[in-house]
């Protein structure tokens, strides 16, 4: 048996911004107001994990780096937003930094990140990172990461700007039009997966209260293949054949979080991955 290729950590950051409802919501099930969007960034063709998909910000872990820590500088990195509070302040508040751009730049050129900040008197402020989810890269992968996934409101006076190195585009979407869009923008499952259950909510407020209720449920999500009458699969911890029907390695639910819900396995159509419900579950949600 080949063995598996090693986990690295890794973070991943759900920025989101208010928005007011437009006669189009109703258009794209589920018909319901939605005051907030998502922010996607676009891989370059070149990326060696997702080239081209449509992704949240983030990234692998650095030496000496928390899964916080790595969600906070990916995500001035890959979209220019910047969660740092003054060093010398016991309070932790986002800074909009005279010298972000410059920051930034010096980040991207490839100077160490404690250090930049502590020479400009900041530190990262990632308090504000509410937990969303972990996913586990399947072990039939030749790269694989352990992500954290964070939640966070958009910090006010600031405005999101891709690398044009990593990331060559960006785009704000609902969590509907996400669904909608999922085959042009290429959503990789924990996208797919991350937007169907933020379609269930309406407001920021009601993710970020969302986010601290999973915080208390932790658990990972490793998908197994699975070869099923239907064609390929891959399956979350809650589905029904995980166990027995899935190949490779992975992480059986100790218990039963309430996020672990609703569809429960993915299936590729026309080049698009499918959240779908396993045949003879009579819950969608």
């Amino acid at each position: 048996m080949t063995a598996s290729a090693p986990l690295r950590e890794a973070a991943s950051v759900i920025l989101l911004r208010r928005r007011l409802p437009t006669a189009d919501d109703g258009a794209t099930p589920p018909a319901r107001p939605c005051f907030f969007e998502v922010l996607l960034l676009r891989r370059t063709r070149g990326a060696s994990f997702m080239a081209q998909a449509y992704v949240f910000p983030g990234g692998a872990t650095d030496e000496g780096e928390d899964a916080r820590t790595a969600a906070a500088r990916e995500l001035f990195e890959e979209a220019g937003i910047l969660l740092a509070r003054d060093a010398e302040r016991d309070n932790a508040d986002t800074l909009e930094a005279p010298s972000q751009d410059t920051l930034r730049a010096k980040l991207l050129a490839g100077e160490p990140a404690a250090k930049l900040l502590a020479n400009a008197g900041l530190a990262w402020w990632t308090e504000a990172l509410v937990p969303w989810a972990h996913w586990i890269t399947p072990s039939i992968e030749k790269k694989r990461f352990s992500a954290r996934f964070f939640v966070i409101e958009l910090p006010h006076g600031q405005e999101p700007s891709y690398d044009d190195r990593e990331t060559v585009d960006l785009v704000w979407v609902t969590p509907a039009e996400a669904l909608a869009r999922s085959a042009e923008l290429r959503l990789p499952p924990p996208q797919v997966r991350t937007f169907w259950e933020l379609s269930e909510l309406t407001t920021v407020e009601a993710v970020l209260d969302a986010g601290r209720v999973r915080a208390e449920e932790p658990h990972p999500i490793m998908p197994r293949l699975a070869q099923l009458p239907e064609g390929a699969a891959l399956l979350l911890p809650w589905d029904p054949a995980y166990t027995d029907g899935g190949t490779g390695e992975g992480t059986p639910l100790t218990y039963q979080p309430s996020w672990a819900t609703g569809p429960s396995r993915f299936t590729m159509e026309a080049g698009a991955w499918i959240h779908a419900v396993a045949p003879g579950s009579t819950s969608a949600g």
